[in-house]
């Protein structure tokens, strides 16, 4: 059944010897999984990586009896049984599969991946690790010198390979990455290697361990079952407010807008107000932000009160057009996302809507995060972003982990949504100049605070994330 079965005793000795690997093997793992969710880990071994998750239900499958009856005296809370992955099939569900440098092992990975879809959810996340096949000889030679553990069949593959069996059973593919460039602990190289030289965008492609996470391929939304409640953060855009409400398109089964007063003094309050009685037919909300400042606390406040399925944030300058709020809208009830970012950065600008210090910040700090969080972001400060409430609510009750450090309210959804290793996708806008008001941003002090938050994605992302 392609899977080794050595001496239980002996595999135990393996992990030992190699202690230094495994362990990273599981701060990955921690990384991007939940604790107390359902987990499923094909080709679990011996039950180790599976326990140290701490799964509010485990299931491991191994084609190795030993490996199983060893589990399960290990790990009695968890539930272990002797399957071949090739035919293994349930009607269970989960939030997480895991499968960890085992596929090199079976002879049908394809069908491997096709059995698991019938586990997951449209939430599920399947997470696969993997040798770099750069690192063949390397490995076989460590067999060879009994430095590793030794497998009678191992299928070297590439990253290309593996995405396309995922696609081909039925998985989309929301991001990679690559971990540990030194498996042996030497200090201090080992340090410098594995959480230095490893970030850098040549060296990372040398890495031993890639990682994929994907999801299930997704399932369209008609349209008119959701309701969307648009967030429009305000301070002194009284000439915008009118336009905005008729700009803002009708979406999905009902259209709420929800105004975030941040304490202006031009007559926008009262200009909200005027326009909620001449809009009858909208459905429109008034909120004062109080005493706290910052985009960041009015979307979190317009959030919070927001009666809709879907969320989403609209600038009241108007500068990113109103009316594109329908592409987002779409795009997230095909499932071609599941965190909708826009992007200032493709179409030309209309002249003066942004300074040119500007531009060069957006740019630089879009090569800066894309690296960091190794997905592809061009702008991370456009102000429309649109996420269903119940990604946005797992984002919030996991906000802990970055702690409350986003005046923006941009980075705090940013780095949630990939952390919760949702897929994120950017949807062209045409930039806009002004038309009313003058823009809230200060260039050296706002850049001073991206370079900050850059800096705690770093340690929390990149950094921290891998141990």
């Amino acid at each position: 059944m392609f899977e080794d079965k050595a001496d239980t005793n002996s595999i135990l000795k393996w992990r030992k010897r190699n202690s230094y690997y495994y362990g990273w093997i599981e701060k990955i793992h921690k990384f991007i999984v939940r604790p107390n969710n359902r987990i499923l880990h094909i080709g679990c071994e011996t039950g180790d990586l599976l326990a140290g998750l701490n799964p509010s239900y485990g299931l491991g499958i191994s084609a190795s009896s030993e490996n199983i009856e060893l589990a399960k005296k290990r790990f009695p809370a968890i539930d272990f049984q002797v399957a071949d992955p090739h035919k293994f099939k349930t009607n269970e569900k989960f939030d997480y599969i895991i499968i960890c440098n085992s596929l090199g092992r079976w002879h049908d990975i394809q069908k491997v991946f096709e059995n698991v879809r019938s586990a997951a959810t449209a939430e599920t996340r399947i997470i696969v690790t993997y040798y770099n096949y750069l690192w063949e000889f390397a490995l076989r030679l460590g067999s060879f010198l009994r430095l590793r553990r030794p497998y009678k069949y191992q299928n070297w593959l590439a990253q290309g390979d593996i995405i396309n069996l995922l696609n081909l059973a039925d998985f989309d593919v929301i991001r990679q990455d690559s971990y540990v460039l030194l498996p042996k602990r030497i200090w201090p190289i080992t340090s410098i290697c594995n959480y230095l030289l490893s970030l850098l965008p040549g060296l990372k492609h040398l890495n031993l361990v890639n990682l994929i996470i994907a999801r299930p391929a997704a399932v369209q939304i008609p349209e008119k079952e959701l309701s969307v409640s648009v967030i429009v953060p305000c301070r002194n855009e009284k000439g915008n407010i009118e336009d905005a409400i008729k700009q803002i398109p009708r979406m999905g089964r009902q259209t709420e807008i929800v105004f975030v007063d941040g304490n202006s003094t031009d007559g926008t309050v009262e200009e909200i107000e005027k326009q909620i009685k001449l809009h009858p037919d909208r459905n429109i909300k008034l909120l004062h932000q109080g005493q706290a400042k910052g985009k960041g606390d009015a979307v979190r406040k317009g959030f919070a009160i927001a009666d809709g399925d879907v969320l989403t944030i609209q600038d009241a300058d108007l500068t990113a057009p109103p009316e594109d709020q329908l592409k987002f809208f779409r795009a997230l009830c095909q499932g071609k996302g599941e965190f909708i970012s826009g992007s200032r950065l493709v179409y030309p600008m209309e002249k003066e809507a942004m300074r040119f210090l500007n531009l060069l910040g957006n740019k630089f700090f879009s090569a800066l995060f894309t690296w960091i969080l190794g997905q592809r972001f061009k702008d991370t400060l456009c102000g429309t972003k649109m996420i269903s409430r119940k990604n946005y609510e797992l984002i919030a009750a996991n906000r802990d982990y970055f702690g409350d450090f986003d005046p923006f309210g941009d980075f705090d959804l940013i780095f949630g949504a990939v952390k919760q290793n949702l897929k994120v996708i950017e949807i062209p806008v045409n930039y806009k100049a002004r038309t009313y008001g003058t823009t809230n941003i200060s260039r050296f002090w706002h850049g001073w605070l991206l370079l900050r938050m850059s800096w705690i994605a770093f340690k929390k992302i990149k950094w921290l994330g891998r141990g």
